[in-house]
């Protein structure tokens, strides 16, 4: 992995001759010990307070600190510098990323109003039932043959043995009384 060696027991080297893997891991936990904290919060700074991001941030730009310790020359006092860049530019990625793909989560208000509310829904068939009941029983028996059997004008007209046009008529007239029956009860559309 780009000079790193990955293969071998600790203190070996791979056949390229680099820097052992106990060094590397050495060379990590002195880099988090030297400049995790501040990073850390660098990370957060810049990600508005999103602590669990930041250190997400801060553990890729190790990742990437290991990968490049030969490069690095495994001097850990030298390394912060190239460490604040690659956390700034993961970061960049990140708000990029953010622009083109929405967030997967969704937000409680979201969630809160999706949630449909079963009492409401009962108070409002309770509230309906009783305007319908103020209502002559030919606007009642076209509402419920148009809007709850969703017939169609013709279908209702044939049911009921009159004209298309006095169907049409009586399901206005229907309506508007439904509307006032409901608006005196403070129920407004």
């Amino acid at each position: 992995m780009d000079g790193v060696p990955v293969t071998g027991a600790a203190g070996t080297t791979d056949h390229s001759g680099e820097a052992p893997i106990d060094q590397c891991e050495e060379f990590i936990r002195l880099l988090y010990a030297e400049h995790g904290t501040l990073l850390l919060r660098y990370a957060a700074r810049l990600l508005g307070g999103d602590w669990h991001r930041a250190e997400d941030i801060l553990q890729e730009a190790t990742f990437r600190a290991w990968k490049h310790a030969s490069t690095l020359g495994m001097k850990v006092e030298e390394a912060r510098p190239w460490l604040y860049t690659v956390v700034k530019n993961l970061i960049i990625d990140h708000h990029r990323a953010r622009k083109i793909r929405p967030p997967e989560s969704m937000s409680l208000e979201l969630l809160e109003a999706s949630v449909a509310d079963e009492a409401d829904r009962l108070l409002t068939s309770q509230v309906v039932l009783e305007a319908l009941d103020e209502l002559t029983e030919q606007h009642r028996e076209i509402i419920k043959l148009m809007y709850y059997l969703e017939c169609s004008v013709a279908q209702v007209s044939e049911h009921l043995g009159i004209p298309p046009g006095t169907v049409k008529s009586r399901s206005y007239y229907a309506l508007r009384a439904l509307k006032k029956a409901l608006a005196s009860r403070g129920v407004t559309s």
